[in-house]
């Protein structure tokens, strides 16, 4: 099993590149992004980051997908009533992320701290192309958006991440678990279906947007290490250090 984990993962890292826009650097500030399906570990990797970061005394800033309180009771309302389509889903996650750049992502980069991003761009491009949005509206879309210093993608087979949410959550909700699409009337089976598309999106998105490729089934405490290992390797932490007295 795991043997067939590993050939999986390095499958998709093999895949030839495409050109990548590199990072603008008008901000003393990093961003630090995970993505994933839904079960993948990347959640917990990034509060484990976090918490270290915090112990260490570092100017860090956390943000998460679809937390503006602008939006949330738009969206709410919207989700209730099951009166979002793909396109309407996918500009109010949009307007959402906006509000957050604006507000906390981009002022706090220019302000020199390190944002630690929960989800970012890559989700509503992997979620909204599997919806059917077309992925250039999506770009461009999103054009406005800071490109991240790290992205880390937490790359779990669908079977075990699939597993891990059913494992957890006593029933799925409508558009989490894609039922607005019509693949199934059966909410799990919908779920997977749902899911098993996005993650194919994710994969196309590896070399493109310069992922970074985590194996999601590795032990917790090895995939922290190697997360600090890289940031530490890619980004000057020093700078971001509280100043010695």
């Amino acid at each position: 099993m795991a043997e067939n984990i590993s050939q999986e993962t390095a499958a998709v890292a093999e895949r030839p590149l495409e050109k990548i826009r590199a990072p603008r650097r008008d901000y003393p500030g990093a961003l630090i992004v995970v993505e994933g399906i839904d079960g993948s570990g990347k959640s917990t990797q990034l509060y484990l980051l976090k918490r270290w970061l915090e112990i260490g005394g570092y100017r860090i800033h956390f943000t998460e997908w679809n937390s503006s309180p602008l939006v949330k009771s738009a969206t709410r309302r919207g989700k209730q009533r099951r009166l979002l389509t793909p396109v309407t889903f996918s500009l109010l996650h949009a307007a959402d992320f906006a509000d957050r750049c604006e507000r906390q992502i981009l002022p706090l980069l220019h302000g020199g701290y390190l944002v630690l991003a929960d989800r970012y761009i890559y989700t509503a491009f992997a979620r909204d192309v599997a919806r059917g949005c077309p992925p250039h509206w999506l770009r461009n879309l999103y054009r406005f958006a800071p490109v991240p210093d790290i992205t880390f993608y937490f790359r779990a087979p669908l079977d075990v991440a699939v597993d891990r949410i059913m494992a957890g959550r006593p029933k799925l909700k409508y558009y989490e678990a894609g039922m607005d699409l019509g693949i199934s009337l059966d909410r799990a089976e919908s779920f997977r279906i749902f899911q098993e598309r996005i993650l194919n999106y994710y994969d196309q998105m590896v070399p493109t947007d310069k992922f970074v490729l985590m194996d999601g089934t590795a032990p917790v405490n090895r995939l922290q290490k190697q997360m600090r290992e890289i940031v530490g390797e890619r980004i000057n932490l020093v700078q971001y250090a509280p100043k010695k007295p």
